[in-house]
Protein backbone atom coordinates (compact mmCIF):
# COMPACT_ATOMS: atom_id res chain seq x y z
CA UNK A 1 0.00 0.00 0.00
CA UNK A 2 2.82 2.34 1.08
CA UNK A 3 5.01 1.48 -2.18
CA UNK A 4 1.47 2.34 -4.58
CA UNK A 5 1.24 5.63 -2.46
CA UNK A 6 4.81 6.57 -3.41
CA UNK A 7 4.38 5.81 -7.02
CA UNK A 8 1.32 7.53 -7.05
CA UNK A 9 3.67 10.85 -6.25
CA UNK A 10 5.49 10.17 -9.42
CA UNK A 11 5.04 12.32 -12.76
CA UNK A 12 3.31 10.56 -15.06
CA UNK A 13 5.49 9.30 -17.99
CA UNK A 14 8.94 9.84 -15.71
CA UNK A 15 11.61 7.42 -15.57
CA UNK A 16 14.56 7.58 -13.53
CA UNK A 17 18.36 6.32 -14.83
CA UNK A 18 20.65 3.67 -13.83
CA UNK A 19 23.38 2.17 -14.62
CA UNK A 20 25.53 2.34 -17.99
CA UNK A 21 22.09 4.82 -18.35
CA UNK A 22 22.70 6.63 -15.86
CA UNK A 23 26.21 6.98 -16.56
CA UNK A 24 26.08 8.50 -20.11
CA UNK A 25 23.25 11.10 -19.39
CA UNK A 26 25.76 12.50 -17.08
CA UNK A 27 28.47 12.36 -19.44
CA UNK A 28 26.03 13.96 -22.15
CA UNK A 29 24.98 16.77 -19.71
CA UNK A 30 28.67 17.36 -18.64
CA UNK A 31 29.83 18.04 -22.38
CA UNK A 32 26.51 19.78 -23.14
CA UNK A 33 28.13 22.04 -19.94
CA UNK A 34 31.76 22.51 -21.03
CA UNK A 35 30.43 23.29 -24.79
CA UNK A 36 28.06 25.83 -23.43
CA UNK A 37 30.69 27.44 -21.24
CA UNK A 38 33.35 27.46 -24.28
CA UNK A 39 30.73 29.38 -26.02
CA UNK A 40 30.14 31.56 -23.46
CA UNK A 41 34.02 32.05 -22.83
CA UNK A 42 34.31 32.54 -26.90
CA UNK A 43 32.10 35.34 -27.18
CA UNK A 44 33.16 36.87 -23.89
CA UNK A 45 36.69 36.74 -24.90
CA UNK A 46 37.14 37.32 -28.84
CA UNK A 47 41.10 36.48 -29.80
CA UNK A 48 42.64 39.62 -29.61
CA UNK A 49 43.71 41.10 -33.04
CA UNK A 50 47.52 41.88 -34.23
CA UNK A 51 48.36 45.24 -35.12
CA UNK A 52 48.61 44.69 -38.26
CA UNK A 53 45.43 43.24 -38.14
CA UNK A 54 43.79 46.43 -36.95
CA UNK A 55 46.40 47.93 -39.81
CA UNK A 56 44.62 46.56 -42.26
CA UNK A 57 40.87 46.79 -41.41
CA UNK A 58 41.40 50.56 -40.45
CA UNK A 59 42.81 51.04 -44.17
CA UNK A 60 39.48 48.84 -45.32
CA UNK A 61 37.04 51.64 -43.70
CA UNK A 62 39.06 54.22 -44.50
CA UNK A 63 38.38 53.33 -48.25
CA UNK A 64 34.61 52.45 -47.25
CA UNK A 65 33.92 55.75 -45.78
CA UNK A 66 35.70 57.56 -48.61
CA UNK A 67 33.54 55.27 -51.30
CA UNK A 68 30.39 56.59 -49.45
CA UNK A 69 31.64 59.85 -49.73
CA UNK A 70 32.44 60.10 -53.47
CA UNK A 71 28.14 58.22 -53.71
CA UNK A 72 27.51 61.48 -50.69
CA UNK A 73 29.18 64.11 -52.99
CA UNK A 74 27.00 62.87 -56.81
CA UNK A 75 23.66 62.89 -54.34
CA UNK A 76 24.56 66.06 -53.35
CA UNK A 77 25.30 67.56 -57.02
CA UNK A 78 21.86 65.96 -57.62
CA UNK A 79 20.39 67.62 -54.83
CA UNK A 80 21.70 70.76 -55.41
CA UNK A 81 20.37 70.95 -58.82
CA UNK A 82 17.00 69.72 -57.49
CA UNK A 83 16.94 72.34 -55.52
CA UNK A 84 17.52 75.00 -58.06
CA UNK A 85 14.87 73.35 -60.19
CA UNK A 86 12.64 73.42 -57.13
CA UNK A 87 13.27 77.20 -56.33
CA UNK A 88 13.18 78.34 -60.43
CA UNK A 89 9.57 76.70 -60.75
CA UNK A 90 8.39 78.06 -57.35
CA UNK A 91 9.44 81.92 -58.75
CA UNK A 92 8.10 80.88 -62.23
CA UNK A 93 4.51 79.97 -60.85
CA UNK A 94 4.43 83.43 -58.71
CA UNK A 95 5.54 85.21 -61.44
CA UNK A 96 2.53 83.74 -63.69
CA UNK A 97 0.51 84.13 -60.62
CA UNK A 98 0.99 87.83 -60.91
CA UNK A 99 0.39 88.11 -64.50
CA UNK A 100 -3.30 86.02 -63.92
CA UNK A 101 -4.11 88.83 -61.08
CA UNK A 102 -3.33 91.04 -63.51
CA UNK A 103 -5.41 89.90 -66.32
CA UNK A 104 -8.29 89.21 -63.70
CA UNK A 105 -8.26 92.48 -62.81
CA UNK A 106 -8.49 94.02 -66.05
CA UNK A 107 -11.24 91.75 -67.07
CA UNK A 108 -13.10 92.77 -64.22
CA UNK A 109 -12.44 96.27 -64.81
CA UNK A 110 -14.01 95.73 -68.61
CA UNK A 111 -17.21 93.76 -67.61
CA UNK A 112 -18.15 96.47 -65.19
CA UNK A 113 -17.77 98.65 -68.05
CA UNK A 114 -19.59 96.67 -70.41
CA UNK A 115 -22.26 95.93 -67.84
CA UNK A 116 -23.02 99.72 -67.11
CA UNK A 117 -23.55 100.11 -71.00
CA UNK A 118 -25.24 97.46 -71.87
CA UNK A 119 -28.04 97.59 -69.51
CA UNK A 120 -30.85 98.41 -71.33
CA UNK A 121 -32.18 96.54 -74.78
CA UNK A 122 -30.22 97.70 -77.26
CA UNK A 123 -33.32 98.14 -79.59
CA UNK A 124 -34.46 100.71 -76.91
CA UNK A 125 -31.09 102.14 -76.23
CA UNK A 126 -31.41 102.63 -80.30
CA UNK A 127 -34.81 104.57 -80.06
CA UNK A 128 -33.71 106.83 -77.24
CA UNK A 129 -30.88 107.80 -78.31
CA UNK A 130 -30.38 111.48 -79.93
CA UNK A 131 -27.81 110.74 -82.19
CA UNK A 132 -28.57 107.70 -84.10
CA UNK A 133 -25.44 107.53 -85.96
CA UNK A 134 -23.49 107.88 -82.09
CA UNK A 135 -25.00 104.68 -81.11
CA UNK A 136 -24.80 102.60 -83.88
CA UNK A 137 -20.43 103.21 -83.85
CA UNK A 138 -20.39 102.77 -80.18
CA UNK A 139 -22.53 99.54 -80.29
CA UNK A 140 -19.57 98.27 -82.55
CA UNK A 141 -17.31 99.40 -79.77
CA UNK A 142 -19.34 97.28 -77.50
CA UNK A 143 -19.43 94.30 -79.75
CA UNK A 144 -15.24 94.76 -80.53
CA UNK A 145 -14.90 95.03 -76.43
CA UNK A 146 -17.29 91.67 -76.15
CA UNK A 147 -14.53 89.90 -78.17
CA UNK A 148 -11.76 91.41 -76.24
CA UNK A 149 -13.47 90.22 -73.27
CA UNK A 150 -13.96 86.54 -74.42
CA UNK A 151 -10.27 86.39 -75.56
CA UNK A 152 -9.37 88.05 -71.98
CA UNK A 153 -11.07 85.13 -70.48
CA UNK A 154 -9.48 82.47 -72.86
CA UNK A 155 -6.18 83.86 -72.07
CA UNK A 156 -7.08 83.83 -68.12
CA UNK A 157 -7.93 79.96 -68.24
CA UNK A 158 -4.92 79.30 -70.50
CA UNK A 159 -2.31 80.81 -67.64
CA UNK A 160 -4.69 79.43 -64.74
CA UNK A 161 -4.13 75.70 -66.63
CA UNK A 162 0.18 77.05 -67.05
CA UNK A 163 0.38 77.27 -63.62
CA UNK A 164 -1.36 73.99 -62.54
CA UNK A 165 1.47 72.54 -64.52
CA UNK A 166 4.47 74.37 -63.12
CA UNK A 167 3.00 73.55 -59.65
CA UNK A 168 2.81 70.00 -60.69
CA UNK A 169 6.51 70.11 -61.76
CA UNK A 170 7.25 71.60 -58.69
CA UNK A 171 5.89 68.89 -56.46
CA UNK A 172 7.37 66.44 -58.79
CA UNK A 173 10.70 67.84 -58.29
CA UNK A 174 10.29 68.60 -54.15
CA UNK A 175 10.22 64.75 -54.51
CA UNK A 176 12.83 64.48 -56.13
CA UNK A 177 14.70 66.92 -53.76
CA UNK A 178 13.15 64.67 -51.04
CA UNK A 179 14.57 61.63 -52.05
CA UNK A 180 18.21 62.93 -53.03
CA UNK A 181 18.17 64.70 -49.16
CA UNK A 182 17.67 61.06 -48.37
CA UNK A 183 20.29 59.61 -49.98
CA UNK A 184 22.50 62.27 -48.57
CA UNK A 185 21.56 60.98 -44.87
CA UNK A 186 22.13 57.88 -45.77
CA UNK A 187 25.41 57.91 -46.99
CA UNK A 188 26.61 60.73 -44.09
CA UNK A 189 25.53 58.02 -41.86
CA UNK A 190 27.73 55.17 -43.99
CA UNK A 191 30.88 57.87 -43.98
CA UNK A 192 30.42 58.54 -39.95
CA UNK A 193 29.98 54.92 -38.92
CA UNK A 194 33.08 53.71 -41.26
CA UNK A 195 34.99 56.51 -39.28
CA UNK A 196 33.68 55.85 -35.53
CA UNK A 197 34.76 52.07 -36.50
CA UNK A 198 38.30 53.46 -37.57
CA UNK A 199 38.66 55.19 -34.61
CA UNK A 200 37.23 52.00 -32.30
CA UNK A 201 39.71 49.55 -33.58
CA UNK A 202 42.56 52.21 -33.10
CA UNK A 203 41.80 52.67 -29.64
CA UNK A 204 41.88 48.46 -29.27
CA UNK A 205 45.91 48.98 -29.69
CA UNK A 206 48.37 49.06 -26.87
CA UNK A 207 49.93 52.33 -26.19
CA UNK A 208 53.28 51.09 -27.80
CA UNK A 209 51.57 50.14 -30.88
CA UNK A 210 49.40 52.93 -31.61
CA UNK A 211 52.74 55.48 -31.49
CA UNK A 212 54.04 52.70 -33.87
CA UNK A 213 51.01 52.82 -36.01
CA UNK A 214 50.92 56.93 -35.45
CA UNK A 215 54.63 57.19 -36.41
CA UNK A 216 54.20 55.07 -39.61
CA UNK A 217 51.83 56.85 -40.89
CA UNK A 218 53.41 60.20 -40.02
CA UNK A 219 56.12 59.35 -41.95
CA UNK A 220 53.56 57.92 -44.86
CA UNK A 221 51.90 61.35 -44.87
CA UNK A 222 55.55 63.48 -44.85
CA UNK A 223 55.25 65.99 -47.42
CA UNK A 224 59.09 65.76 -48.90
CA UNK A 225 61.86 67.82 -47.49
CA UNK A 226 62.61 71.42 -49.22
CA UNK A 227 64.85 70.61 -52.47
CA UNK A 228 64.74 69.30 -55.43
CA UNK A 229 66.22 65.42 -56.02
CA UNK A 230 68.07 64.27 -59.09
CA UNK A 231 64.69 62.55 -59.85
CA UNK A 232 62.37 65.50 -60.16
CA UNK A 233 60.89 64.67 -57.19
CA UNK A 234 59.05 67.93 -55.79
CA UNK A 235 60.44 70.66 -53.73
CA UNK A 236 58.19 71.62 -50.83
CA UNK A 237 58.00 72.89 -47.25
CA UNK A 238 57.34 70.23 -44.35
CA UNK A 239 54.20 71.86 -43.78
CA UNK A 240 53.08 71.82 -47.49
CA UNK A 241 52.71 75.53 -46.91
CA UNK A 242 54.85 77.06 -50.06
CA UNK A 243 55.36 73.91 -53.13
CA UNK A 244 56.33 73.76 -56.20
CA UNK A 245 57.78 71.09 -58.94
CA UNK A 246 61.69 71.33 -58.90
CA UNK A 247 63.68 72.09 -61.67
CA UNK A 248 64.19 68.65 -62.89
CA UNK A 249 60.60 67.80 -62.86
CA UNK A 250 58.55 66.75 -66.10
CA UNK A 251 56.87 69.80 -67.84
CA UNK A 252 53.01 69.33 -68.20
CA UNK A 253 51.86 69.26 -71.60
CA UNK A 254 50.11 72.31 -71.56
CA UNK A 255 49.44 75.51 -70.07
CA UNK A 256 45.84 74.93 -68.43
CA UNK A 257 47.81 71.16 -67.46
CA UNK A 258 50.54 73.41 -65.45
CA UNK A 259 48.12 75.37 -63.71
CA UNK A 260 46.37 72.27 -62.22
CA UNK A 261 49.98 71.07 -61.28
CA UNK A 262 50.70 73.92 -59.28
CA UNK A 263 47.48 74.40 -57.66
CA UNK A 264 47.79 70.75 -56.27
CA UNK A 265 51.88 71.77 -55.39
CA UNK A 266 50.09 74.35 -52.90
CA UNK A 267 47.49 72.58 -51.28
CA UNK A 268 50.17 70.30 -50.23
CA UNK A 269 49.22 69.79 -45.82
CA UNK A 270 46.08 70.59 -46.01
CA UNK A 271 43.17 68.42 -44.73
CA UNK A 272 41.51 65.89 -46.32
CA UNK A 273 37.63 66.61 -45.10
CA UNK A 274 35.17 64.81 -46.27
CA UNK A 275 32.46 66.71 -48.90
CA UNK A 276 35.24 69.66 -49.38
CA UNK A 277 36.10 71.22 -52.21
CA UNK A 278 38.20 73.75 -50.84
CA UNK A 279 40.21 76.32 -50.57
CA UNK A 280 41.69 74.94 -46.45
CA UNK A 281 40.26 71.56 -46.74
CA UNK A 282 39.54 68.57 -49.35
CA UNK A 283 38.17 64.99 -50.01
CA UNK A 284 40.21 63.62 -53.20
CA UNK A 285 38.06 63.88 -55.84
CA UNK A 286 37.29 67.85 -54.68
CA UNK A 287 41.21 68.79 -54.88
CA UNK A 288 41.42 67.44 -58.44
CA UNK A 289 38.34 69.77 -58.82
CA UNK A 290 39.80 72.31 -57.45
CA UNK A 291 43.04 71.93 -58.96
CA UNK A 292 41.18 72.04 -62.73
CA UNK A 293 39.00 74.59 -61.71
CA UNK A 294 42.31 77.34 -60.96
CA UNK A 295 43.03 75.91 -64.67
CA UNK A 296 39.83 77.34 -66.28
CA UNK A 297 38.32 73.83 -66.37
CA UNK A 298 35.08 72.42 -65.05
CA UNK A 299 35.06 68.95 -63.94
CA UNK A 300 32.10 67.03 -62.34
CA UNK A 301 32.44 66.17 -58.75
CA UNK A 302 32.85 62.47 -58.39
CA UNK A 303 35.24 60.12 -59.10
CA UNK A 304 33.03 58.12 -60.97
CA UNK A 305 32.57 60.89 -63.32
CA UNK A 306 35.38 62.49 -63.58
CA UNK A 307 36.95 59.64 -65.05
CA UNK A 308 34.77 60.42 -68.06
CA UNK A 309 35.70 63.69 -68.23
CA UNK A 310 38.43 63.98 -70.72
CA UNK A 311 40.61 61.29 -72.95
CA UNK A 312 41.33 58.05 -71.59
CA UNK A 313 45.21 57.57 -71.39
CA UNK A 314 47.47 54.98 -70.81
CA UNK A 315 49.19 54.57 -67.48
CA UNK A 316 52.72 54.58 -70.20
CA UNK A 317 51.72 57.60 -71.49
CA UNK A 318 51.05 59.68 -68.23
CA UNK A 319 51.82 63.26 -68.21
CA UNK A 320 51.11 65.87 -65.63
CA UNK A 321 48.10 66.92 -65.37
CA UNK A 322 46.56 63.47 -65.59
CA UNK A 323 43.88 62.45 -63.50
CA UNK A 324 44.67 59.28 -61.93
CA UNK A 325 42.39 56.20 -60.32
CA UNK A 326 42.10 53.78 -57.95
CA UNK A 327 40.08 50.73 -57.06
CA UNK A 328 38.14 49.06 -59.04
CA UNK A 329 35.01 51.15 -57.98
CA UNK A 330 36.67 54.17 -59.15
CA UNK A 331 36.33 55.37 -55.53
CA UNK A 332 39.82 57.22 -55.52
CA UNK A 333 41.73 59.99 -57.77
CA UNK A 334 44.46 61.90 -57.75
CA UNK A 335 46.81 64.40 -60.11
CA UNK A 336 49.79 62.94 -61.47
CA UNK A 337 52.64 65.47 -61.38
CA UNK A 338 55.08 63.28 -63.16
CA UNK A 339 58.13 60.55 -62.20
CA UNK A 340 55.10 58.17 -61.45
CA UNK A 341 54.25 60.35 -58.77
CA UNK A 342 50.79 62.16 -57.90
CA UNK A 343 49.27 64.76 -55.25
CA UNK A 344 46.01 63.28 -53.49
CA UNK A 345 44.12 63.72 -50.49
CA UNK A 346 44.27 60.19 -49.16
CA UNK A 347 42.26 60.05 -46.27
CA UNK A 348 40.64 62.01 -42.93
CA UNK A 349 43.43 62.37 -40.34
CA UNK A 350 45.65 62.18 -43.76
CA UNK A 351 46.83 65.77 -45.51
CA UNK A 352 47.08 66.34 -49.70
CA UNK A 353 50.64 64.75 -50.15
CA UNK A 354 53.33 63.67 -52.70
CA UNK A 355 52.46 59.76 -52.96
CA UNK A 356 53.34 57.15 -55.67
CA UNK A 357 51.06 55.72 -57.65
CA UNK A 358 51.64 52.58 -56.88
CA UNK A 359 50.64 52.39 -53.64
CA UNK A 360 47.30 51.68 -54.70
CA UNK A 361 45.33 49.43 -56.90
CA UNK A 362 45.88 51.09 -60.69
CA UNK A 363 41.77 51.71 -62.33
CA UNK A 364 43.28 53.98 -65.07
CA UNK A 365 43.49 57.75 -66.63
CA UNK A 366 42.11 60.32 -68.09
CA UNK A 367 43.32 63.88 -70.18
CA UNK A 368 41.40 66.56 -69.00
CA UNK A 369 42.80 69.13 -71.71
Amino acid sequence: MAAHRKAAHRKPGQRLFSGAAARSAAALALAGAATATAATGSAQAEPRRTAAQVKAEVDQLYRDAEAATERYNGAKEKATAAARSVDALRDEAARRTEQLNTARAALGSLAAAQYRAGGLDPALQLALSSDPDEYLERSSYVELAGDRQAGALSGIQRRINGISQIRARAEGESAVLAAREAELARHKKEITSSLADARRLLQTLTAAERDRYEAAQRADEAVPATGASATGSPSATASGASATPSAGAPSAPNGRAAQAVAFAYGALGKPYVWGATGPSAFDCSGLTQAAWRAAGVSLPRTTYTQINAGQRVSRARLAPGDLVFFYSGISHVGLYVGDGKMIHAPRPGAPVRVAPIDEMPFAGATRVA
